[in-house]
Formats: C-alpha cells, structure tokens, sequence
C-alpha cells in the first residue's frame, strides 16, 4: 500500500480532496503553505495521518481562496480566527485567517506529503506555529494531543 493510498484509506478518501484543494490553490497562483500536523508531517522523522489540513493563504487571496475552493465542491464555515472547509471525506480543512501565520507562505517548502505534492511552513515556521498553539490557554482540548 502507497503512503497516499493509506491516507486515502484513514481519511475516507481524503486524498481527493487534498489534491482537489492543492489544485485549486496552485492553478490560481494563489501564495499558499500547509502549517500544523500536515507540515510536521514534512519534517518529522515519523510522519503521522491526521485528518486535518491546517493551511494559510497570502492575505490577499483568501477571498479568491475561498471562491475557488466552493466553486470545486467545497463546503465553507467561516469563525473570527479561521475559515474552515469539508469535502467528501473525512478531512477536515482549516484555512487560518490570524495575522501570527501571515508571512508562513513566503517563507515555504515543497514537500512530498502522503504522497501528495503540497507546500509546507518552513522548519521555523512549523515550530512557531505548535508552540504558539502549546501556549494558548483557550486551545480546544480535542488539540492538546497533537502539540
């Protein structure tokens, strides 16, 4: 079994809609990275599935961001700190809209995740981003486990 075809397995298709989003994203020429678990997956030793795709986009683009990705059958639920998108399977997309994450697309990687061609936060970046979210007191509790 192929890194993608497992993460297709564990997200119930999930694959799809990561290539779905990326597509969308990099058709646009929109500056985006992936930051959180998907990002940790680049550079840890030992990759891990998760079923969240925490992502941000230049400021500028999160609007077109936004159109493309309903336009490509995404469903969208927009929160003060985030926009967050669902598919068809069991992947979970958080586009953050927090200024703290703001510069993270300039300064980001091509990486090879679960087989999928995606752009990831840099080494300093991913690591800001979990101590950042380490240190929030009013984290959900649901993401204290992957810090």
């Amino acid at each position: 079994m192929t890194p993608k075809q497992f993460f297709d397995w564990q997200t119930a298709g999930g694959a799809d809609d990561v290539m779905r989003l990326v597509d969308c994203l990099e058709r646009a020429d929109i500056v985006w990275c992936a930051i959180g678990g998907i990002a940790v997956n680049h550079w840890a030793a030992e990759p891990m599935v998760t079923r969240d795709v925490g992502l941000v986009v230049a400021t500028e683009s999160i609007d077109k961001a936004v159109q493309l990705l309903e336009e490509a059958g995404f469903k969208a639920e927009r929160f003060p700190w985030s926009i967050n998108f669902w598919g068809q399977s069991k992947v979970s997309i958080q586009m953050s809209t927090e200024d703290f994450y703001k510069d993270f697309p300039s300064r980001s990687v091509p990486a090879d995740i679960h087989g999928i061609l995606v752009r990831v936060a840099s080494l300093e970046d991913t690591l800001m981003g979990k101590m950042k979210a380490w240190r929030d007191a009013e984290r959900r509790q649901s993401k204290t486990w992957a810090i």
